[in-house]
């Protein structure tokens, strides 16, 4: 399951030079449709709860890095990691869709690697 996730990533990296694109990834980080909106930004709608990912995002977010700001009422952290800084939103769209957002830089430039790796580490930690 991992190699099919980390090629299905390795895809949707070399597709992302190409312009905005869409990824519905399946059973692995659940039914969520993910697309970069950005340069440095992937973001993807789900069903699963606002506080389910907010949780999977603060534990992400430790594990990841030092968190520099969290506001659980805006659904935002901002995050300094070895590789970048990321900031992470999460966006009660309705009562059962949220929007996950995440951005990442490394030196004022785009890192789209990052924010696709944190995305995809908080779908998946997320119940």
């Amino acid at each position: 399951m991992t190699k099919g996730l980390i090629a299905l990533l390795l895809i949707f990296l070399m597709l992302v030079n190409l312009g905005c694109v869409a990824l519905v990834a399946g059973t692995a980080i659940g039914a969520v449709g993910a697309y970069a909106v950005s340069k440095d930004t992937i973001q993807g709608d789900t069903d699963k709860s606002y506080d389910s990912l907010w949780n999977a995002s603060l534990s992400v977010s430790k594990i990841r890095g030092t968190i520099k700001q969290e506001d659980p009422l805006r659904g935002y952290i901002e995050l300094e990691t070895d590789t970048g800084r990321v900031w992470i939103r999460v966006i009660r769209l309705t009562r059962a869709t949220t929007r996950l957002r995440v951005s990442a830089r490394r030196l004022h430039f785009p890192h789209i690697n990052l924010a696709s790796d944190i995305f995809v580490k908080i779908m998946e930690a997320a119940r």
